[in-house]
């Protein structure tokens, strides 16, 4: 089965008895352990970055555990602190918790595996943490893109290309489905322009009529069809100086295309009834779902004008075909909509993220956006689970795994042998403990692995054992899982 990273922890105790207990339990589970039984020396081995979480004793000489707590996390607001304590009141426990402890263990512990499960919580919520971290980090560093986000290969390139074309003044065609995000890369261009002082003028070209369409584009003047009451300037003059962006440009009518052949050959424009030209200085943006060139081969779009508008062509990618874009805009769009409204939801649990990243997204960004906004809206929990997404991602693999191949070929193949193997490996515990009756102990035992491993794994893949009895947890995001999926580095 897959490893997973262990965290580091710091177990300070001036005990040696429950210093070396504790040593050993957590690191027969695989983390590393650094035991000091000094208060004082324990702070300055909390100052290590690679410390996840810290074990103290409250009761120390020299430095009591509550005030190494409260300066751990002053230096180190991102770790994970468990207090242990022999004299546990409620008092002790609500003090600990307010003063930044993840939850605390009562001495002499009745259960070892409890101390290894507070611990894995910690690290798991540490790792969450981490994760989102890093995200935005990563937002941060797209910022000079606007509201373009991505770090796939496609959508590198995209962004280069942007950066190129944005200080010429030629004619641009944006190509992709409905919901890449055509608007924001016109966007991008322009702000990134010498015309960014000057307007942006968008217009979606297929919602409306022929007349009503070149009345917006062109203008008129009064009398020239019913309704038009006075003159009127059209979109083209009102961006003069600027940028114009012709959303859905292949659903333009022809009589239309020709009048647009007639502003980028001539630059000027001639408004619905109007005998005189008025010169435009504008810089033309074209974007459309269609394939324009077989609109072309079968005279629905004028050929010269599709040469006109040809110029330089940008590609977005489908969403589906940049999965490792998800976690990236999931998040962007979670920090949004909570901030809309007003919830403290911060993360996104590993299984909904992997729902998330499975999913084919025929809608694109605009559906996976519409998805994170219901999800915030409904959950009542400090992370988005599976059962805050719609339906169908709360649906259980497949049970046929030609189907469920079919639904990962979409993916790069690493990505998509990853979650194969982490969905077979949910339903092979799952099997594992309905066949033992849920029993944990009975099903570790068929599986030929340690119970307290065997536990770790259920907990791992969110399979819950009859015999599992986690404590309450004391701490905000206790349930929060190990992280969101791996992201390759953002350059």
């Amino acid at each position: 089965m897959n490893q997973v990273k262990r965290a580091k922890v710091l177990v300070v105790d001036d005990d040696s008895v429950v210093l070396k207990a504790v040593t050993q339990i957590l690191q027969r589970e695989g983390h590393p352990v650094v035991a000091i039984d000094d208060a004082v020396e324990g702070l300055a081995a909390a100052k290590d970055p690679s410390i996840d979480v810290v074990v103290l004793d409250i009761k120390m000489p020299h430095l009591s555990g509550m005030d190494l707590l409260r300066a751990i996390k002053a230096d180190r607001p991102d770790v994970e602190v468990i207090m242990m304590t022999a004299f546990a009141t409620v008092e002790t426990a609500v003090e600990a918790v307010k003063a930044g402890a993840y939850d605390y263990l009562t001495k002499p512990f009745e259960n070892i595996d409890e101390v290894s499960l507070t611990v894995a919580k910690a690290a798991e919520r540490k790792a969450l943490k981490d994760r989102t971290r890093a995200l935005e980090e990563a937002l941060t560093a797209r910022s000079q893109f606007e509201d373009l986000i991505g770090q796939s290969s496609q959508m590198r390139a995209v962004f280069k290309l942007v950066e190129t074309v944005s200080h010429s003044t030629a004619t641009v065609l944006i190509q992709g489905e409905s919901g890449t995000g055509k608007e924001l890369v016109a966007r991008a261009i322009h702000y990134r322009s010498a015309r960014r002082d000057k307007p942006f003028v968008a217009v979606n070209c297929s919602a409306l009529t022929e007349t009503l369409l070149e009345s917006e584009l062109f203008g008129h003047v009064k009398g020239s069809f019913t309704g038009a009451t006075g003159n009127k300037k059209g979109l083209f003059e009102a961006a003069d100086g600027g940028t114009i962006f012709l959303d859905e440009i292949g659903d333009v009518p022809p009589a239309t295309q020709v009048r647009l052949l007639r502003v980028l050959q001539e630059g000027e424009v001639k408004r619905v009834g109007a005998n005189e030209p008025v010169k435009v200085d504008v810089r033309v943006i074209a974007a459309t779902h269609v394939d324009l060139s077989r609109a072309k081969e079968q005279g629905k779009f004028r050929e010269d004008l599709f040469y006109r508008l040809n110029v330089i062509t940008i590609d977005l990618p489908p969403l589906r075909d940049r999965p490792e874009d998800v976690p990236l805009l999931a998040h962007h769009f979670l920090k949004v909509y909570a901030s809309k409204a007003d919830k403290k939801v911060t993360g996104i649990s590993p299984r909904a993220m992997e729902a998330l990243t499975c999913n084919r997204w025929t809608g694109n960004v605009r559906e996976l956006e519409n998805v994170i906004e219901r999800a915030v809206v409904l959950t009542a929990n400090d992370a988005i689970d599976v059962e805050d997404l719609p339906p169908g991602f709360q649906a259980a693999p497949q049970a046929d795994s030609a189907v469920e191949v079919f639904s990962l070929a979409h993916l790069p193949y690493a990505q998509a042998k990853r979650l194969a193997m982490r969905a077979f490996e949910r339903r092979y515990l799952s099997a594992l403990l309905e066949k033992n009756n849920h029993n944990v102990s009975s099903a570790a035992r068929a599986a030929g692995v340690d119970r307290s491993n065997f536990r770790r794994l259920l907990k791992q893949y969110e399979v819950a054992g009859r015999s599992m009895k986690p404590r309450s947890p004391k701490g905000p995001d206790a349930d929060n899982g190990p992280g969101l999926p791996a992201l390759e580095a953002v350059s």
